[in-house]
């Protein structure tokens, strides 16, 4: 879009004139910019700074300087507000986690300057970051973003209960922590836990038989050659993936008649008294969900896309 064109000519263009600005050295001040009503403008970022990533973190910091959060018309004009927010969200892969979180709370901050303007700002935050389907969706900018509007009183307490869920399902089985155990079984009646599977790579995949998506990912993933170059490594002394898909559901007759058109070398198995779901142990917004676990159960990708998956894997001789 002509929009994140013009993010990437501000990164890595130098401005032709630079704000005003005070001090020296690294820690140069630089002016605040007006407020133009009705639209949204870039901020000028100073042509003193040349390195890329400087302007983008400059860019960022200084992004909303010069949007009126105040007009609440503009929560109805998505081509400005919404198209604004879409640039923002490219920015913030230039910053470390802890500043795109610092900049996402302040975001939300400058919106409180109305109630409309704070809850459709929240409204895109949960669209682009959260929604399943949404390209941008990232839940480590999200769960900063819940940690700010499960207090808000900007929002009705139906709103803040619906987050606050939000936040406890997104604090589950987050990157790095070890993924939260449960029992399946297989067809052939066998009880089993996910952390008793003994393999240096675990990809949990919760599916259902009959869902088209669920379908194609598995074809697209049994076709790997990523994925069947670590499956070529198992052996009988060693396991180098293991590949684990879970019906959470319980219409087990129609998963039965399923498994025939399941790979073979994967384990299949289902979810006994549905605890996974019950017990809110892993956040499944859409079937199929994808985890990739190291041999240590620890989450290595979560609610992962097949290309992610498939870059894993394809570093691996």
């Amino acid at each position: 879009m002509f929009a994140v064109g013009m993010v990437i000519v501000l990164i890595f263009t130098s401005s032709c004139s630079s704000s005003k600005k005070s001090g020296s050295g690294s820690h140069e001040l630089y002016e605040p910019e007006s407020v133009v009503p009705d639209t949204f403008v870039f901020p000028q970022v100073p042509a003193s700074l040349t390195d890329p990533d400087e302007r983008a973190q400059y860019l960022i910091h200084h992004f909303w300087d010069r949007f009126d959060f105040a007009d609440s018309t503009l929560t109805k004009k998505p081509a400005i507000t919404e198209q604004a927010f879409v640039d923002y969200i490219h920015l913030l892969r230039f910053l470390p986690k802890d500043e795109s979180a610092e900049s996402l709370r302040h975001t939300l901050k400058r919106a409180e300057a109305g109630r409309s303007m704070y809850r459709y700002f929240v409204s895109l935050m949960e669209k682009y970051f959260y929604d399943p389907n949404s390209p941008f969706r990232n839940e480590e900018y999200y769960i900063p973003v819940l940690q700010e509007v499960v207090g808000s009183s900007l929002l009705e307490e139906a709103d803040r209960s619906r987050y606050q869920f939000q936040l406890e399902m997104a604090m589950q089985n987050r990157v790095g922590m070890k993924a939260n155990n449960f029992s399946f079984r297989l067809a052939n009646g066998e009880t089993r836990t996910l952390h008793a599977i003994n393999s240096q790579y675990l990809l949990l995949i919760f599916s259902n038989p009959g869902c088209p998506t669920c379908e194609a990912v598995t074809r697209q993933l049994n076709s790997s050659s990523a994925l069947n170059r670590a499956l070529a490594m198992n052996s009988p002394t060693r396991t180098m993936l293991t590949i684990l898909t879970i019906y959470p559901d319980n219409d087990l007759e129609v998963w039965r008649e399923h498994l025939p058109h399941m790979p073979r070398k994967w384990l299949h198995a289902y979810d006994p008294g549905m605890v996974i779901t019950r017990e809110r142990l892993y956040d499944i917004k859409a079937i199929p969900t994808i985890y990739l676990l190291d041999s240590d159960k620890k989450v290595l990708l979560k609610d992962s896309s097949i290309e992610a998956v498939e870059s894993f894997f394809s570093i691996m001789k």
